[in-house]
């Protein structure tokens, strides 16, 4: 049996997956199956995967069924630039407005809400599918948020990772690798530990020649923007699950709960 990977064909994953591009039959014992966050989020619970850089809200909805990587998420130093709210008006007037969201992520539908609500006590009107012009705003994440930023469509725009780390004081986790733990059993366990450990060489060589791992990842997924903007955006992510993410991870599932979007904060339960 091979081990089923969902692989994020989004920028912000390119350091988890370049390394394996042309490689892929050195990994004969691997599939890569290619989707948004959200469709791995539904592979993980189904079983259709093993493990996913997946939403982290993931973890939450069905906890007794994963274990988590303990040292490699996504997350930001401050901002993240790729999961923004694009508004028409200030983020303040936004109650009783429509805000249109992104299928593509539940970790950042429900991170939008608690801000919201919690942090500024507001009560939008929530939509999903394609933002369409009578909309007041509209979450993106990925790339399509880095292509709006160079848009300027809109007049105003919020980080979502800052927003959180301005209120809560720590930086935000809006992926974590989520290991099924189906992919435990002997017949696989040896794979999953080898391509773990290949995963996080691949963020290392990203981190040591980032131009060559980009040229590797824009051959095979293009982006809309300019090569400069593309490079800085690494600028804004980390990569390592701190003791600081994975508290940050803890607190936005109590918050979470605290709304009814998840059944109970779970505890984290690690690889090892």
């Amino acid at each position: 049996m091979a081990l089923r990977v969902g692989r994020i064909p989004f920028l912000v994953c390119a350091p988890f997956f370049h390394d394996f591009l042309g490689r892929e039959s050195e990994f004969s014992d691997v599939e890569f199956v290619d989707g948004a966050p959200s469709a791995h989020c539904a592979g993980l619970k189904n079983g259709s995967i093993h493990l996913s850089p997946a939403s982290s809200i993931t973890f939450a909805q069905k906890p007794d069924a994963f274990v988590l990587a303990p040292d490699i998420c996504t997350s930001c130093s401050f901002e993240v630039r790729s999961v923004k709210l694009f508004s028409k008006m200030p983020i303040e007037e936004l109650s009783h407005k429509m805000v249109c969201l992104t299928a593509q992520s539940m970790t950042s539908i429900n991170l939008l809400k608690i801000l919201l609500q919690e942090r500024f006590g507001l009560e939008p009107v929530y939509k999903s599918g394609t933002y369409e012009s009578t909309d007041d705003a509209c979450l993106l994440i990925g790339d399509q948020a880095l292509e709006e930023n160079e848009r300027h469509r809109f007049a105003y725009d919020y980080d979502l990772g800052a927003l959180w780390q301005d209120w809560q004081h720590v930086p935000f986790v809006f992926g974590a690798w989520i290991i099924a733990k189906s992919a435990l059993k002997p017949d696989l366990e040896q794979t999953l530990f080898r391509y773990l450990q290949a995963t996080r060489d691949s963020v290392e060589k990203f981190r040591e020649n980032p131009i060559q791992a980009l040229d590797r990842w824009l051959a095979c997924y293009p982006v809309d923007l300019p090569r400069s903007i593309v490079e800085n955006y690494y600028s804004a992510i980390d990569y390592r699950f701190t003791d600081e993410r994975k508290s940050s991870l803890s607190l936005f599932f109590e918050h979470a709960a605290a709304l009814g979007l998840i059944e109970k904060a779970p505890t984290l339960e690690f690889l090892y």
